[in-house]
């Protein structure tokens, strides 16, 4: 990892650090096995990242010769996701594959609003420093959006998880995916695989962090 790489990712580590002490969480109010569910799907998505990041750490090195980019070939890797995805993060790149460990001091995992914040003050547009990964749950998803998704009935009771997981930075390996759930109150299941959001759009050169693909509707 250069010198310039490396200080980009110890400053995202210092500006988290600084952000969960001015806005410390509350402790975590949903239902215990909400919290399991949630770490099942983030869990599946992230496990066989890590364990292929040497694949995907090889695209990028492809897609940065292919463009004659001054691109860091050694990236830092960013995971944003929510609150039980950055403790499961520490645990994979602590105890989990022998790639898991081995990327490890090149990881940090932070919430979307702090990998935007930083991105402001910070850019990095054409991931000369860094990869990306996203891997969250959008759990609350609006009334509107329901016909998108109807030929998946619910039941009282019922609603509509939607996992949106993607690599950014990494050529080839670059993906944006979204899978269809629903939540019982009890367990998940999962509906259909691969759905297209038709509301949700791209994100092409309009604001910091611009390799985020997904806009809140």
């Amino acid at each position: 990892m250069r010198a310039d790489t490396l200080d980009w990712l110890n400053g995202l580590r210092d500006f988290v650090s600084v952000q969960q002490a001015e806005r410390p969480r509350d402790e975590e109010q949903r239902p215990a096995s909400e919290q399991a569910a949630e770490r099942m799907i983030l869990a599946a998505q992230l496990s066989t990242w890590l364990t292929g990041i040497d694949d995907i750490l090889s695209a990028r090195h492809m897609w940065l010769d292919a463009r004659h980019s001054d691109g860091d070939p050694h990236p830092a890797i960013v995971i944003t996701t929510s609150r039980v995805g950055v403790a499961l993060a520490e645990e994979l790149t602590t105890a989990g594959s022998v790639p898991a460990r081995r990327v490890a001091r090149d990881l940090v995992a932070v919430s979307e609003r702090e990998y935007r914040l930083w991105c402001i003050a910070h850019p990095d547009d054409h991931s000369h420093r860094h990869v990306t990964m996203w891997n969250w749950i959008k759990s609350k998803v609006p009334q509107q959006r329901h016909a998108e998704f109807a030929h998946h009935r619910l039941r009282d009771g019922e609603c509509y998880w939607l996992h949106r997981a993607g690599i950014a930075g990494a050529g080839s390996a670059d993906r944006r995916d979204s899978h269809l759930w629903k939540w019982n109150g009890h367990h998940a299941a999962l509906l259909e695989p691969f759905v297209v959001e038709r509301n949700v759009g791209r994100v092409e050169g309009t604001m910091p962090g611009r390799q985020r693909p997904w806009i809140e509707d």
